[in-house]
């Protein structure tokens, strides 16, 4: 005999119980620190920022699929924070994606302490 139990237990794939409204406040937040923000709090909302609100004030209102909302709600926010720190890793690793090839190559150049020639111009001959 085995030592295994006998028993089968069975998983459910739903997603966890988190429509209390200090968890369903706490995502919202979330999403809006991962959202740009707004200049002047005296502004209407934006569209995104409307919708949001409105999508959880009816979340939680209690709808039938309110915690599998949560649930996406929740990978959104991992997925923007992680778009976001992906951004900020590009940009401060490889600070000349933005650049066009001529800038590249003269702070190539200055890096090794060199400055580039002046170009010749075909205008200044006479």
């Amino acid at each position: 005999m085995s030592n295994f139990p006998t028993t089968t237990t069975t998983t459910t794939n739903q997603p966890p119980k988190m429509t209390t409204p200090a968890s369903l406040r706490s995502l919202y937040r979330s999403l809006l620190r991962e959202l740009p923000a707004r200049p002047i709090l005296a502004t209407p909302r934006p569209p995104l920022h409307q919708r949001l609100h409105d999508n959880f004030i009816t979340t939680a209102i209690a709808l039938p699929n309110a915690d599998l909302a949560a649930a996406q709600a929740a990978q959104l926010v991992h997925y923007l924070r992680a778009q976001r720190q992906y951004t900020t890793l590009i940009e401060r690793y490889n600070p000349g994606m933005g650049m066009d090839e001529e800038e590249r190559v003269r702070l190539s150049a200055r890096r090794v302490g060199m400055d580039m020639p002046a170009e010749y111009d075909q205008g200044d001959k006479e």
